[in-house]
């Protein structure tokens, strides 16, 4: 065991949350803190143009590789879970979107007993670290270290997807994040000036500067080191050396909803009898750690079209893929700044819904599946998921070795709910690309099929072609003490031991109404600020 250090906090991983943590912790010149993150630097061109995800996910560069077990709801599918293998986490490969969720999600939250939790409550985090094109407002901030952007690249595709969405009925919004995302609208994105916007980038660098900030990369957390029912450290490997960093003060886990229950089962805490079927010894019974995860499963029909450009067309020809490429260098605008997904629409499956329970993200390209090269025909992509899924998939260990891949079952469409939920979807992308505005371009539907009539057929297409969209949550959430499956009280602090707190999506109790990235950052602006006023 080489030689120990010691800090006032230890963070583990320098993900979303972690990057934010660490600014916000070594802020105060007196407290000292150590970031581990198991991934590298982001010291790669694909890390920072939009359009690295292509290159990115899939590449163990840049991703852990991780996959789920066969999927029964799913046709017995194995799906890949990407998760971001450097510093900024996902938020160095995901889609850039910046999106809130709903106010009702975060009142859900407060009325389970969770006191703060609430819109009221929270909105001041979101608005904290925001740098924001909109300016300082009601919903917005300028001056932070979370840049948010317009898109630098139009499709008349898009447009006249957006067009047919309000003919359908969804309003034309200007701005996702005001507490209802109700509408269709271009998506803001975590961009500056034509470059990803990361955690690292905004957060975790510009504090790097501080002698109090210790950054330490390559180092896989390995286990929590207790003193009695105390954190007071953390194990990890860095290469083929076993190290240990001391904290004096807590440790935060901000590793993700994947890594967080992976690594406090290591350390014994987690259900007492699978832990000691791995030879781990209990340090506190906790059934609900790596339960409860939920993620937004993805349905993702495809139409050709004719008489308009999408991104198909172009990627085939070396002569635009040139001109594409000179557009960024000289610019930094087109279709190289893109986001997966450019345009979002937020609407019901029906109108049983109290809220929109469905989101689009819509894009002028097709593929068979993510990784593979475009189709050669013209085509668009109308992806659309379930924001409020009830089936509940978990996080659980394979084996004593913190290098081991954790074994996760999303368990997606296994409740009759989501079943419906899918089969609506379904039809609500149906009636909108019906309008007139789509109608001139000769949509005809590529998958999953005109042919495809029935609620069963239509069922039976979702499990065929459903897919997560990497949004895992809930895995260590947060309780009422009366809760027995609850992992965390709501101060974030992990319940039978001291001193360990997590401070990452893991902590939600229930999945938020869009894309989980901004809400993350907010539930980490939160716990650094509870965390500090502990002294």
């Amino acid at each position: 065991m080489s030689e120990t250090e010691s800090f006032d906090y230890v963070v583990v991983g320098a993900g979303t949350a972690g990057c934010l943590m660490a600014n916000r912790l070594s802020a105060e010149p007196q407290r000292s803190v150590c970031l581990l993150e198991a991934g590298g630097r982001d010291n790669w061109i694909w890390f920072h143009i939009p359009v690295g995800y292509l290159y990115a996910i899939g590449n163990p560069r840049a991703d852990w590789m991780l996959t789920t077990q066969a999927e029964p709801g799913l046709k017995g599918r194995t799906l890949n879970y990407p998760r971001g293998k450097v510093i900024g986490g996902c938020s160095a490969i995901n889609a850039m979107i910046y999106m809130r969720g709903q106010r009702q999600d975060y009142d859900r939250w407060r009325d389970l007993g969770l006191a703060g939790w609430g819109w009221d409550d929270v909105h001041a985090f979101f608005r904290r670290h925001l740098d924001h094109f909109l300016g300082p407002g009601d919903h917005h901030g300028a001056g932070g270290e979370w840049r948010v952007e317009e898109p630098r690249v139009r499709w008349m595709l898009l447009d006249a997807f957006l067009e047919a969405a309000v003919q359908a009925g969804i309003p034309h919004t200007g701005d996702f994040n005001t507490g209802t995302n109700e509408g269709v609208a271009y998506f803001h994105v975590n961009q500056k000036q034509g470059r990803r916007w990361s955690s690292a980038r905004g957060f975790l660098k510009p504090a790097l500067a501080r002698g109090n900030l210790k950054l330490e990369t390559n180092a896989h957390a390995a286990r929590l080191i207790f003193e009695g029912n105390r954190a007071v450290g953390v194990e990890y490997w860095q290469g083929d050396d076993r190290k240990r960093v001391m904290a004096r003060r807590e440790v935060v886990l901000c590793a993700g909803a994947v890594g967080t229950p992976h690594l406090l089962q290591l350390s014994g805490i987690g259900d007492a009898e699978r832990l000691r079927g791995f030879g781990i010894e209990v340090l506190h019974h906790a059934p609900g750690v790596g339960e409860n995860l939920q993620d937004h499963l993805q349905l993702r029909p495809i139409y050709r079209v004719e008489g308009i450009r999408t991104l198909n067309e172009d990627y085939g020809s070396m002569l635009r893929k040139a001109q594409m490429a000179l557009q960024y260098a000289l610019f930094r605008r087109g279709p190289l700044t893109m986001a997966p997904s450019q345009l979002g629409a937020f609407t019901r499956s029906s109108p049983e819904q109290a809220t929109p329970n469905l989101q689009f993200h819509v894009q002028p390209l097709s593929l068979d599946k993510f990784g593979d090269m475009p189709h050669a025909f013209p085509a668009f992509t109308a992806s659309v998921c379930n924001l409020r899924p009830t089936s509940r998939g978990s996080i659980r260990l394979t084996a004593n070795d913190a290098r081991s891949k954790p074994e996760i079952r999303l368990n997606a469409l296994t409740t009759h709910e989501d079943e419906q939920v899918a089969v609506d979807a379904l039809r609500v992308v149906r009636r909108i690309v019906s309008m007139p505005a789509l109608r001139k371009y000769r949509p005809q539907e590529y998958r999953p099929g005109p042919g495809i009539q029935s609620d069963a057929e239509l069922l039976e297409a979702a499990r065929q072609i459903g897919t997560t969209i990497f949004h895992p949550v809930g895995t260590a959430r947060m309780g009422v003490a009366e809760d027995p499956a609850a992992v965390l009280d709501e101060k974030l602090r992990v319940r039978g031991v001291s001193s360990l707190r997590v401070a990452d999506a893991s902590v939600m109790p229930f999945i938020t109404s869009g894309n989980t990235n901004s809400p993350t950052l907010m539930i980490a602006e939160k716990a650094a600020a509870m965390i500090k006023e502990n002294g």
